[in-house]
């Protein structure tokens, strides 16, 4: 059995759960999605949840051995390099990555100065990787289809499952960023719900529907009876043609344009230029 201590954290602004994950037995623990707050309208960012993170850490006499990632968010930036630079984490990713810089960096023109083949990650993980967090025994669990990165970790009857799956009243994720594709993410689902009915899945959001109370985590057998997308057995072509037709009426995230381009150079702000000043890029007509 292992001795996994989990502690969230959300971000009421974008609707993500991050996560501090330790051995209870040591002092050892990873970061799982961090957020880098992000201003659209001042083009400032807000250390607040990394900060809160930290003094976690600090409270509970904590290593930090991992910052770990689901995949490059297109809703909120990462704050992998603020924990980072805390820390001394190694930030890991899977390598899948590499894909979806090669589908976003020519959007926006970054050829120069963002290299297409995840090193600016300190690690890329492969599926069915494992490693550790002190004596806790983690899985990297390759699960594309929202984006061709997307990677779950599982230590023992715990998995955090990025945004593959939400909760079961709010279904599953989007598939129409570049790499997408409904049909892996169907797979990918499906792999996920293979595993023990006891087995506990933690959401990276959670958008309180209908004005109810924070949810993050469910039973992998609550989520095959009662997904609103996936549960009662649906197939893959029902699930595809729903998937096709929902993306279709969704608007972009609010952040996409400042969160891809930080997150697919794993946290770190664009290159200061030579008046002391790091820029953003938005594409015209683009997206």
């Amino acid at each position: 059995m292992t001795d996994l201590r989990i502690q969230h954290f959300y971000d009421e602004a974008t609707g993500t759960l991050s996560y501090v994950v330790w051995d209870g037995s040591g002092s050892k623990a990873a970061v799982i999605d961090c957020v880098l707050g992000y201003s659209m309208r001042s083009g400032r960012t807000d250390r607040r949840q990394c900060d809160e993170i930290l003094a976690f850490v600090r409270d509970q006499n904590l290593s930090v051995d991992w910052i770990l990632e689901t995949h490059a968010h297109a809703d909120h930036l990462s704050g992998a390099q603020v924990i980072r630079e805390a820390t001394g984490a190694p930030v890991a990713i899977g390598q899948g990555i590499r894909d979806v810089q090669a589908h976003f960096v020519p959007t926006f023109n970054l050829a120069d100065e963002v290299a297409v083949d995840g090193s600016q990650f300190d690690h890329l993980f492969t599926d069915g990787e494992t490693f550790s967090i002190g004596s806790l025994q983690c899985e990297v669990i390759g699960t594309p289809g929202h984006t061709d990165d997307s990677v779950s970790y599982r230590i023992g009857d715990d998995v955090f499952v990025g945004d593959s799956l939400f909760m079961p009243d709010f279904g599953t994720a989007r598939c129409d960023f570049p790499g997408g594709d409904a049909g892996k993410l169907y797979a990918s689902i499906q792999r996920l719900l293979s595993l023990p009915d006891h087995t506990r899945l933690y959401m990276c959001h959670d958008y309180c529907p209908g004005g109810r109370e924070l949810q993050y985590v469910c039973t992998v057998a609550e989520q095959r009876a009662n997904n609103v997308h996936m549960g009662g057995g649906v197939t893959e072509a029902e699930f595809t043609r729903m998937r096709q037709g929902r993306d279709a009426s969704l608007d972009l995230p609010a952040l996409i344009v400042p969160a891809i381009q930080v997150n697919i150079r794993a946290g770190h702000l664009p290159t200061v230029e030579d008046n002391g000043t790091a820029y953003l890029k938005t594409p015209i007509d683009k997206l």
